[in-house]
């Protein structure tokens, strides 16, 4: 650790007493943890792991393991408030509601946010010599600064946070919440994978929890209506089990998270997600206005390779996406970005198709629906016949699958129009040497109905080898999608020279990775300075 960084950490710990105390609590069990401001995915491979990291405010995660521990645990680091500071909490929240009344009409979360601090302000006079004893003068409190501290974040927590679950909300290397009642919280962790969490949700208290929980997605559970799913205002997806007759533990809830800052191709390329020649060959096909579907099963990380490949339409296009939960993130200039609604009179329900078909009269260079399902791939199909170019995610395990499921009931798209789609890319969690990993296991290129067969011819562009967990180009030189289908467009006279545009740029991917550019957005800008201004005006030499 640098003297830098060592400053920093005393800082940290200074400014939360909270953080200190719990570290002070477990020297006595462990050495201390080591402090990281971002996290390496490398960590996953230590047997051992100890480690701290912050979240958004005051919350800091620690991970460990000790050799008598059968997996890794998260513990959660909050302010938690000690038996006079929950008097005075409860006081204060006495004071704010004979107020509330008085204060302005709030729409959002952010606006209550504001309102209760402002509130909290106005209720409190700071005395460092207060702490433990209420006293309330002029209808104010006397606290210290870390009282009103740890006061506002409980109230903030429980009445807009997560309750018990805010921890997580903050905390951006999460990807799945899983709560059963009676049980420690588990998650699905972006370095450590499934791991078990020191929060516990009592059974005596999870029935209110459940439908507390669901009021903030807008669709309210109860017995006679026991399974709800929604979205918390960040955009993650809530899916919650309300009734004891259908879960038999009792409530239970999953949350998936969203995900602020897109994972970047390179990052994926790093993690061996895919490598750099199909990132290279996706890089043409979106540049050249191409319809790819990536496909896999639930949780294979469709949707993240799905945004970090979106950088590769060029900046000046116009997109369109369409969904049932918000997931998507493109960073073009000119995105009109559209929601189904499926609350209120059912008569003013707008499904994926309404929305699809709108999009078709407003002239999009690119429709993206977040995800195809039933019968709207009727209208995708109906986008890519009239030359919108598509991308969007399909559950099947590969492009048979997804041949049968787009021709055969309730789709029903007919055979001859398979050949509007020009990509399928299958991605997989798999388990190899013992972790799971994710992994594009091909890339499909789609050439049409063959009459004499009955049938949809396809070749294989791309192969994932478990042996080695590389990737084999199959269609080197031999591309349908490469020769017959963007190398015309890309002015090319001998359709060969499209595979030294693909040479091109799997370099500069390569370029790159070598350099270390994993950030979002500084790759979305490396892509897009090479489309405005070439390979000669990007900040690293090719």
């Amino acid at each position: 650790m640098t003297k830098m960084e060592q400053k920093e950490e005393e800082k940290i710990i200074k400014e939360n007493p909270h953080l200190k105390m719990y570290l002070d609590e477990i020297q006595s069990k462990m050495q201390l943890p080591i402090f990281y401001s971002k996290l390496p995915h490398d960590l996953k491979e230590e047997k051992y792991p100890n480690i701290i990291y912050p979240t958004k405010g005051a919350v800091f995660i620690h991970i460990y393991r000790t050799k008598d521990m059968e997996g890794n645990e998260y513990h959660a680091i909050e302010p938690n408030l000690n038996q006079k500071e929950t008097v005075k909490r409860d006081r204060m929240l006495d004071l704010m509601f004979e107020k509330a009344p008085f204060w302005k009409k709030v729409r959002t979360d952010e606006e209550l946010k504001q309102g209760i601090r402002s509130l909290i302000d106005q209720l409190t006079i700071i005395d460092e010599r207060s702490a433990g004893f209420t006293k309330i003068n002029r209808g104010k409190i006397r606290m210290t600064s870390l009282e009103k501290k740890s006061i506002e974040y409980d109230i903030t927590k429980n009445i807009i946070g997560g309750g018990p679950l805010e921890p997580f909300m903050r905390d951006p290397y999460l990807e799945d919440i899983h709560i059963i009642t009676g049980e420690n919280v588990h998650l699905i962790h972006k370095v450590f994978e499934m791991i078990k969490t020191n929060i516990f949700i009592d059974k005596a208290w999870a029935k209110t929890f459940s439908q507390e929980f669901s009021e903030k997605i807008g669709s309210p559970v109860s017995e006679g209506q026991p399974i709800a799913d929604g979205t918390l205002p960040d955009g993650s997806r809530v899916n919650i089990i309300h009734s004891k007759d259908v879960s038999l533990k009792g409530p239970t809830m999953t949350i998936r998270k969203f995900s602020e800052t897109p994972i970047s191709v390179t990052q994926l390329i790093n993690w061996g997600t895919f490598d750099c020649g199909v990132a290279a060959y996706l890089w043409l096909c979106l540049q050249y206005g191409r319809s790819l579907f990536v496909c896999g099963e639930t949780a294979s990380g469709k949707t993240t390779t799905a945004n970090a490949i979106i950088p590769f339409i060029p900046p000046e296009k116009k997109i369109f996406s369409v969904e049932n939960t918000p997931e998507v993130q493109v960073p073009h200039a000119v995105w009109q970005q559209l929601l189904t609604k499926s609350t209120g009179p059912k008569e003013g329900h707008i499904e994926l198709e309404d929305l699809l078909r709108a999009g078709l009269r407003s002239r999009p260079d690119y429709i993206i629906p977040g995800e195809t399902r039933g019968v709207e791939g009727r209208v995708v199909f109906q986008a890519m016949q009239t030359g919108h170019p598509v991308i969007t995610t399909f559950h099947a395990g590969s492009v048979t699958k997804v041949i049968q499921r787009f021709t055969g009931h309730p789709i029903n798209i007919p055979k001859s129009f398979m050949d509007n789609l020009d990509v399928v890319l299958i991605q997989m969690a798999v388990e190899r040497k013992g972790k799971r990993i994710r992994r594009v296991l091909s890339v499909d290129e789609v050439e049409g109905y063959n009459k004499e067969v009955d049938g949809i011819m396809s070749r294989k562009a791309f192969e994932w080898n478990a042996v080695d967990d590389t990737h084999a180009f199959k269609a080197n030189r031999n591309s349908y999608t490469l020769e017959s289908r963007i190398a015309k467009m890309a002015g090319l006279s001998d359709p060969m020279q499209i595979y030294d545009e693909f040479d091109r740029r799997k370099l500069i991917l390569e370029r790159m990775l070598e350099e270390k550019i994993f950030d979002y957005y500084e790759v979305v800008q490396f892509i897009w300075t090479f489309y405005r201004e070439g390979e000669k005006s990007l900040p690293i030499s090719i």
